[in-house]
């Protein structure tokens, strides 16, 4: 004989709904971060007494602002929708509450560079520290000097020293 279910009473730490908020806004595509919306959050924020992007009030319904920073180049209102949609569903299934307001204020533009962006950077650096130019030096006598430089291309660059 099945056991008769008793009801209870489940507590939601406003926590654990920043935290599930904070997810959910993260993996949405095109968002590079949080941002503090005034100097006294900064403020708290510095001390490590807060954390940035995001209010939340119990006020008649659950009401949340977001301070978010967009990716350069990314439509603005398609980032926007993403991270209401992204919200409003975790929230639901997670907690299963419903949303009463949801408020996204983009603060700013991000430029983050792509993968292949640094990945050519990444490949610069190491081609530039496996091959370490030879220098080949010629002095002439005198106060001024010419030096002739022979790169691992084989390219012959020539300056001249001033006399000091």
């Amino acid at each position: 004989m099945p056991e008769r279910s008793v009801g209870g009473r489940s507590i939601v730490t406003r926590r654990a709904i920043v935290d599930i908020v904070r997810t959910a806004v993260q993996s949405s595509y095109g968002v590079t971060g949080f941002c503090d919306p005034s100097f006294g959050r900064r403020l708290l924020r510095w001390v490590g007494l807060d954390r940035p992007g995001i209010q939340l009030s119990t006020e008649s319904g659950l009401g949340l602002d977001l301070y978010v920073t967009v990716a350069f180049g990314m439509p603005v209102a398609e980032v926007a929708r993403q991270v209401d949609s992204a919200v409003r569903y975790s929230l639901r299934r997670l907690v299963g509450v419903e949303v009463a307001s949801l408020t996204i204020h983009v603060d700013g533009l991000g430029y983050q560079p792509t993968a292949v962006q640094r990945a050519e950077v990444i490949e610069r650096e190491s081609i530039e520290l496996a091959e370490p130019s030879r220098e080949a030096t010629t002095e002439t006598a005198g106060p001024d000097q010419a030096h002739l430089k022979t790169t691992a291309e084989g390219e012959t660059a020539s300056r001249r020293r001033k006399s000091r």
